[in-house]
């Protein structure tokens, strides 16, 4: 597993910041163009929420960007947070080479 040095960004704060501020949008604005409730996206946009394929595919047509680059945005900081938050993934003994390759 490749490892991430530092946290990855929440991709609440890249729409806050890269889109809300940057093109004068107010949260009720945002939330009525993606068809969605203005506490769903004040959720995500202050890191409470996740994006969700059906949020990525708003996001992607009002942004003009794909749906995957908000669900790997969101992936990414799931993982990095599940690496570094609880250790106990770390108590799991990998299988044998062996017994995962023996039925090639």
């Amino acid at each position: 597993m490749k490892k991430m040095k530092r946290q990855p960004t929440h991709p609440g704060k890249i729409i806050k910041e890269d889109y809300l501020e940057t093109l004068s949008l107010t949260v009720t604005d945002m939330a009525n163009t993606l068809g969605v409730s203005r506490k769903t996206l004040s959720k995500i946009i202050n890191e409470r929420g996740a994006i969700t394929p059906d949020m990525a595919l708003r996001l992607a047509r009002a942004f003009d960007t794909s749906p995957d680059l908000w669900l790997n945005l969101q992936k990414n900081y799931d993982l990095w947070q599940a690496e570094h938050g609880s250790k106990e993934w770390r108590q799991v003994k990998p299988l044998s080479p062996q017994l995962l390759h023996s039925n090639i």
